[in-house]
């Protein structure tokens, strides 16, 4: 497929490479988020970033996290697509500015309703060996029905061993073993998912400062204003666990939610998550245009037509769509630049507009791929913490007053 099976309608986001549309996909009328990443653009290591953010997607199976449709390179922008499930009610960090707007506080029900699933959302990571690496509230995305789920997966890693030391992340919700350029593990994304949990409570992040050094002070030895009095002693004590300064004593997200204090507000949801199987590593072509082939296949679905030379096709999807006047269709797989697929002749049934739209778009543009994703407005604080400028405040910290 290509961004013609799309109508556009509207921007929704936009990065220093990237911008974030949210579509209505023509053969089924679903709206979409489409991500498109000017790939060519991109030096080696964001390439690498930007590819497996769509392994990683691609790989996990969970109701808390933001569902992968499909990716594909459309030559006609030059760009890697990526299309993903659409949050029909923003992001946390939104909701958060509106009650600031308001003068209103998060009921704690909300909360904890919001809490839990994100800590689900994040075990599927770490269950995988994954870091998300920039966990924060403009990444936890809402839906009307009361949904939440963990999205942008643009900076995450698979560790190999358990340990990352790459900085990255928004400064405000980085661990302090990040911050003092130390290894560190899934704990890290604990660290941030308190983060979270006390900007829910309190409307701000829990660390601030006048400059990235007095912030760094600031979260390196954890000091925090207190949660307003209102809000349960549970969640009180559930923050000060996770915002403990030292990695080994914060709970892993199994931990959590074994916890008494949170396994009671966890009856009214049920998991019905699918397996999931880290997929291998994306290999870039030397050629470009040959991206497609190498992207995982798409998931929308009911209406999904999965083409995967690897394995045998389903025809059963399609067969209440076709008439006996399309006795064949071509496809147009990943590996088969034309293969032609032989279908038995059916009994004529009546079909939508939609149906029939889809139909024709199989046979006329069986090549083209599709894919979905939901982008965020970012939290104030934009930049990504980078070994540059860690090094840069810490030399700058340790010149004036040892921090430990």
């Amino acid at each position: 497929m290509s961004l013609s099976e799309f109508e556009i309608l509207n921007k929704i986001g936009e990065g220093a490479y990237s911008t974030v549309f949210k579509a209505q996909r023509y053969s089924d009328g679903q709206i979409y988020a489409i991500k498109k990443v000017g790939i060519q653009k991109l030096s080696d290591k964001e390439k690498k970033n930007a590819l497996s953010e769509v392994r990683i997607m691609a790989s996990i199976k969970h109701p808390n996290v933001i569902s992968y449709k499909e990716a594909f390179f459309d030559e006609g922008e030059q760009s890697l697509c990526l299309i993903m499930e659409y949050a029909n009610a923003g992001d946390l960090w939104q909701k958060i500015q509106n009650c600031i707007k308001r003068s209103t506080r998060l009921n704690e029900k909300i909360i904890w309703s919001i809490f839990i699933q994100i800590t689900r959302g994040l075990k599927a990571l770490h269950d995988l060996g994954v870091f998300h690496r920039d966990l924060k509230s403009a990444n936890v995305f809402l839906n009307k029905d009361g949904g939440a789920k963990l999205g942008d997966m643009n900076v995450s890693k698979v560790s190999k061993d358990g340990f990352l030391r790459t900085q990255t992340g928004t400064p405000y919700y980085a661990s302090p073993e990040v911050w003092k350029d130390e290894k560190y593990n899934n704990k890290s994304d604990i660290w941030s998912l308190g983060c979270v949990l006390y900007e829910t409570l309190t409307l701000k992040p829990p660390f601030n400062g006048r400059d990235m050094e007095d912030l760094f002070n600031h979260v390196v030895t954890g000091r925090l204003d207190p949660i307003p009095k209102n809000y349960s002693k549970d969640l009180t004590l559930l923050t000060k666990l996770l915002l403990n300064t030292n990695a080994s004593e914060r709970p892993s997200c199994d931990e959590i939610l074994e916890l008494d204090i949170v396994k009671k507000h966890c009856t009214s949801f049920i998991t019905t998550s699918r397996s999931s199987t880290l997929l291998e590593p994306i290999k870039i072509p030397k050629e470009i245009h040959l991206l497609s082939f190498t992207l995982p296949r798409p998931s929308y679905g009911d209406l999904e037509i999965a083409i995967n030379s690897q394995k045998q096709m389903n025809y059963s999807k399609l067969g209440d769509h076709l008439t006996r006047d399309h006795n064949s269709l071509a496809l147009n797989d990943r590996n088969s630049i034309n293969q032609t697929v032989k279908l038995p002749k059916l009994k004529k049934q009546p079909y939508s507009k939609n149906q029939h739209y889809l139909i024709h778009k199989l046979i006329e543009n069986s090549s083209d791929r599709i894919k979905r994703i939901r982008e965020i407005y970012l939290s104030p604080s934009q930049m990504l913490l980078s070994p540059q400028n860690i090094k840069s405040v810490r030399s700058t910290v340790n010149k004036k007053s040892p921090v430990v």
